[in-house]
């Protein structure tokens, strides 16, 4: 099963107030296990960012009316792409792959305003899993944010000083497995994908070329046999 943990940065809140998408993070998980593959891209809003933003998604401040200059490790976002160059790609990465987000609403939302805005197909919210639903059922009453739960499950987010969105998902990726069960779900049984039986869904045991040696001695084969026939004809091991 394909997964696709993933992250959103905005604006703002509502897009439909103008706000818009300025980065997105996503990690690959096949059966639960992260494959290496990630997709990230920083956006350009075509708008002005909020100046309370850039501390927070190390994004500079380029696009403000008066910008001052960039700090180191800010990104400027004037000569990134706008989503409609890069939407048709990042649909083709999602395909039909459940989306697992935390406050799926939230990121759903400016993913489909963005995607009808530049008329490509939307995303079905129930391709989406929200982990933040998940956590509020399993603890209810608890804290439910990803830091919180960092700390829940002893994860080290020390490297979120800055909310990027590849991190983010990353982040998201261990607690997800987590809140299902742990790191390991299926016990390290499933194969990666891409194996050449299709997946780690297609796996069968399969019979062993050669059989291991018996462990027992002729003795004690006889001595079974010998006891097997003193339980009568009923016994489970004379049946058929």
């Amino acid at each position: 099963m394909r997964e696709i943990v993933l992250d959103t940065e905005t604006t703002g809140f509502d897009p439909e107030s103008g706000d818009r998408i300025v980065e997105i993070g996503a990690v690959e998980l096949w059966n639960h296990v992260a494959t290496g593959e990630t997709y990230h891209v920083y956006i350009n809003p075509e708008r002005s960012m909020p100046e309370e933003a850039f501390g927070v998604h190390g994004i500079g401040p380029d696009l403000l009316e008066n910008p001052r200059p960039p700090e180191k490790g800010e990104v400027t976002l004037k000569d990134k792409p706008v989503f409609a160059k890069v939407g048709h790609g990042f649909r083709d990465f999602v395909g039909d792959a459940r989306l697992v987000i935390h406050n799926a609403s939230f990121d759903m939302k400016f993913l489909n305003a963005e995607l009808k805005w530049m008329g490509a197909p939307l995303i079905p919210m129930e391709q989406a899993l929200d982990t933040l639903a998940i956590a509020r059922k399993r603890f209810p009453g608890s804290p439910a944010s990803l830091d919180a739960l960092c700390r829940r499950f002893g994860i080290d987010n020390s490297n979120r000083v800055l909310h990027g969105a590849l991190l983010d998902s990353e982040i998201l990726a261990e607690v997800y497995l987590e809140l299902i069960g742990g790191r390991q779900p299926d016990f390290g049984l499933s194969t990666s994908a891409g194996t050449a039986s299709g997946g780690a869904e297609d796996w069968r045991p399969t019979a062993r070329p050669t059989a291991l040696p018996p462990r027992i001695t002729e003795a004690e084969r006889a001595a079974h046999q010998e006891f097997v026939e003193k339980l009568g004809e009923n016994a489970l091991w004379t049946r058929a």
